[in-house]
């Protein structure tokens, strides 16, 4: 009896063990089949290390491939703490050739953590530097690459191209708008170490970065830089608050310079406060556009058929009452009897107050939607304003006759530029745009292609727009644009000079005076914008102030593009008030008596005892001030 029960139990002992077996096995099989994939990446988890390699951003580049964004490559410092053997040393003289303060490095040192970047005092490291923390040869302290952006034009195109933060991320413009393309990919070098970070003698793996994509502007940096330039001299030369302005091919949409004051150096954004960084007055700043507007009221009477420029004519006693209120126009006195296009050139407030009547309240609400104002023009920036328009219910007589001539609405820059475009190409709006192409940067394959995009079509007539191109080439020869006048070039344009608002109150002498051009104004390739914020000194009009700057900006396209001079050569009706340009004749190579002859209407100096003009200053063939001085040097 005894012997069967021992016998029993080592039956059940046995059958234990095997259960115990058979769960032992189950349990490895379904650990090594089952579990193996997370399991292993749980281990080299553990053993694995990666020191990361940033990618470099795409860069950006004017049409033309002018590099406008690029980058520089700098050094990084980050330590593995499990393999830096004496900390307090290695955290000292790392202080030392950083000169900052021990304990920060001692704490980075300490970090229970894999891999640490010594942030921020370790970052974008100089040469100089980095190659000293190299030579100290410590375990456990790596130098890493990365790329820093740089704006090789400093100040130029600010606004537009934005910048980016410490880890290369863009924080405003295009760097913002289209940081997905421009960021890249980071890649690394991945080892193998052991819970202490002594390395395994495992093969590291390369993991190659892949560099951002490529972004080529509509902008051109040539027409750029001369607005550039004339905006600097604007601003110091009436003090203003403020200036900005828009070039744009009103045959597409593209725009080819755009620029804001004040401006700041992408570079060193920091050294900046926010309302300077992040204001790109061009799509953002709303404000009474003024006399500019009454481009548009023109349009939309000329092609209703409301206006007959030549033989219509208008008496301007000075005002017109409008219900209650009397609408002065600018002129004391008024302009008298005047044709309506006389009325177009001496921008006359009540002349505009009769052609928006004449329209009524619907017809010229539904032409200013069709101008794409009220609505953002949907350019590829961020921050874009959609200005303010009355709502058509609350547009009654004095609102109609305000709006007709640019006050009591808000407009934005781009708004105004993409709606006159669309009055003076043939009547199509286009969609303006700044991205010309995005390419793959190892292949330069274009992945992104942007091309002219049609809003609306025949927002006016192809003729009535040619009429429009007439007026206002007739503004800039007899009217108010007469300080934007190039001899030999047929220029249009329109003045604009609008009070400021603040509290629901106009300010006292402060203006935004502004100017709108086009050229050449029977076949427009370009329409420059120009406006300036409260110019000191002066008495503030758009033709004074602002016109001479779309001129000068006009100037730079001519010599650049290689504009060639019109053979429907009109002249300018000059007044008192206007300083006259004639051309300067080439006189070197003539005898002193000779030259004197053909520069008759300037004070001729001279220098010398010859009598052989070898040298002129000014050179000849310019249009200089009448009765300017010619220096001659004789041989």
């Amino acid at each position: 009896m005894f012997h069967y029960r021992i016998q029993k139990r080592m039956y059940y002992v046995f059958l234990a063990i095997m259960l115990i077996l058979f769960v032992m096995v189950v349990r490895v099989f379904y650990i090594q089949v089952f579990k193996y994939n997370k399991l292993s990446s749980l281990a080299n988890g553990l053993w694995n290390r990666n020191l990361p390699i940033l990618a470099d951003r795409g860069l950006i580049t004017d049409r033309n491939g002018e590099i406008l964004a690029d980058n520089i490559t700098t050094t990084s410092l980050v330590v593995i703490p499990n393999q830096i053997k004496n900390k307090e040393v290695v955290a000292k003289n790392i202080a030392s050739i950083l000169n900052v303060d021990y304990l920060n490095i001692y704490k980075h040192l300490n970090k229970i953590t894999s891999i640490e970047r010594i942030h921020p005092e370790g970052r974008r490291l100089s040469y100089e530097v980095a190659e000293k923390i190299n030579n100290l040869n410590y375990d456990g302290v790596y130098l890493l690459k990365e790329s820093k952006r740089y704006y090789p034009y400093k100040t130029v195109l600010s606004h537009v191209l934005g910048y980016v933060g410490i880890d290369n991320q863009g924080l405003s413009g295009i760097e913002l708008k289209y940081d997905s393309y421009l960021k890249g990919y980071d890649g690394g070098i991945k080892y193998f170490s052991d819970g202490k970070g002594n390395r395994l003698g495992v093969n590291e793996i390369y993991d190659e970065p892949v560099n951002g994509n490529n972004i080529a502007l509509t902008i051109d940096l040539n027409i750029q830089l001369a607005m550039e330039r004339e905006l600097d001299n604007v601003m110091t030369k009436y003090n203003a608050d403020g200036a900005w302005g828009l070039v744009m091919d009103p045959n597409s949409g593209e725009v080819l310079a755009m620029s804001t004051r004040p401006n700041f150096d992408s570079n060193n954004y920091k050294n900046y406060n926010l309302e300077t960084i992040n204001r790109n007055a061009p799509i953002w700043a709303t404000y009474e556009p003024g006399s500019t507007f009454k481009i548009i009221t023109l349009s939309a009477a000329i092609n209703e058929g409301k206006v007959n420029l030549f033989e219509e004519h208008y008496y301007d006693g000075g005002s017109i009452m409008v219900e209650n209120a009397r609408i002065k126009c600018w002129k004391h006195g008024g302009h008298g009897a005047e044709t309506f296009l006389q009325v177009v050139e001496n921008s006359c407030n009540p002349g505009f107050v009769v052609l928006g009547q004449r329209l009524g309240t619907n017809l010229l609400h539904d032409y200013l939607i069709k101008f794409g104002f009220g609505s953002k023009t949907g350019i590829d920036l961020n921050g874009e304003s959609k200005g303010i328009l009355f709502p058509l219910s609350k547009m009654g007589p004095v609102e109609t006759a305000t709006t007709a001539f640019g006050q009591g609405i808000s407009v934005t820059p781009i708004q105004q530029v993409t709606g006159v475009s669309a009055a003076i190409n043939g009547g199509t709006l286009y969609k303006p745009y700044i991205v010309k192409d995005i390419s793959e940067g190892e292949t330069n394959s274009v992945i992104l292609l942007n091309k002219k995009q049609v809003v609306k079509e025949n927002v006016i007539s192809s003729e009535s727009s040619k009429l429009v191109r007439m007026a206002l080439e007739s503004v800039v020869s007899n009217g108010t644009g007469r300080n934007a006048f190039i001899e030999n070039y047929l220029v249009g344009g329109k003045t604009g000079t609008a009070q400021k608002v603040k509290d629901g109150r106009y300010m006292v002498g402060n203006y935004i005076v502004s100017f709108m051009g086009f050229i050449p104004a029977d076949n427009p390739s370009y329409v420059v914008y120009v406006a300036i914020d409260n110019a000191k000194g002066i008495t503030q009009y758009g033709g004074t102030v602002a016109a001479p700057v779309v001129k000068n900006i006009m100037l730079s396209i001519i010599d650049y593009k290689n504009i060639k001079e019109t053979d429907d050569k009109k002249a300018r009706a000059y007044t008192w008030l206007d300083t006259k340009y004639v051309m300067l004749p080439n006189v070197v190579g003539l005898s002193l008596d000779d030259a004197k002859k053909e520069l008759k209407g300037f004070r001729v100096e001279y220098n010398g005892n010859g009598d052989t003009i070898i040298e002129q200053s000014p050179s000849g063939n310019k249009y200089v001030k009448e009765n300017s001085i010619v220096k001659l040097m004789l041989n």
